[in-house]
């Protein structure tokens, strides 16, 4: 089997529901899906079971340890070459694993990522947070833009690795926050071959209100630092764009009122 699906869950049923439905309508169907219930008090487990004729799928539960050990723990399980690692909160087109068939046929990867969009039937609430998290003026494309002022860093919503190279790195470590970013660094001191796929892409629907995203982006400022301490020749001037683009709307708000 070359590809092994790793999807941690934490209290998410529907958004696994979506996402499992669209794991259906994939044009190649040789893969595993392993679902990894991180300690959920609302399980998914029955939606899974919905499933079990239509996917090759693997439903298993544990203790609460935080997405990366889970994501662990799922590749543990894994049979597949690649392990490929979603968020709960994605959903994938039809083309998305043709799109990563022809990239590594075409060139061999060791690892690799692919970019998040916004569905076109995402309230302009979820517009306007996907917008903040993967424009050129916000983040300098290196989530996977067209446009990238820094080098594309993998990102646990959507990155694939070989197998045996995840075993080789340790997987992922035991940080809180910024644990994809520190695996992705790892792939990079490690000199392996880690790429973009543009055309992998998902639609990623992350928090459905700005208290959530708001929160979501507190951890990813705290994450930051963690990586900074950790590995301080990692912080570039691309990471500043979104406090500049912060406080540029908070100065044209405070103009505006004047």
């Amino acid at each position: 089997m070359k590809y092994s699906f790793i999807v941690p869950v934490y209290n998410r049923p529907d958004e696994v529901d979506e996402l499992l439905e669209s794991l259906t309508r994939q044009a190649i169907t040789d893969f595993e899906v392993i679902v990894v219930e991180d300690g959920s008090a609302i399980p998914c487990h029955d939606v899974c079971e919905k499933y079990r004729g239509l996917l090759n799928l693997h439903y298993f539960y544990k203790e609460n340890s935080g997405p990366g050990q889970s994501r662990n723990y799922g590749v543990e399980r894994a049979k597949g070459d690649y392990v490929l690692i979603l968020d709960s909160d994605v959903v994938v087109p039809p083309g998305y694993l043709q799109a990563v068939e022809d990239e590594l046929n075409a060139h061999e990867a060791d690892a690799f990522g692919g970019p998040d969009a916004a569905h076109p039937s995402f309230t302009p609430k979820q517009k306007a947070i996907s917008y903040s998290m993967t424009a050129f003026l916000t983040t300098g494309g290196i989530r996977g833009g067209k446009k990238k002022m820094d080098k594309f860093y993998p990102r646990s919503f959507n990155m694939g690795v070989r197998r045996s190279v995840y075993s080789q790195l340790g997987g992922f470590s035991k940080m809180r926050f910024g644990e994809d970013i520190d695996f992705s660094i790892r792939i990079f001191k490690a000199q392996l071959r880690c790429r973009l796929f543009p055309e992998a892409w998902v639609w990623h629907k992350r928090r459905t209100d700005f208290r959530k995203f708001f929160r979501q982006v507190y951890n990813s400022g705290i994450a930051r630092i963690n990586l900074y301490k950790k590995y301080p020749e990692s912080l570039k001037l691309v990471h500043l764009l979104p406090m500049v683009f912060t406080l540029g709307v908070l100065l044209l708000g405070a103009v505006a009122l004047a």
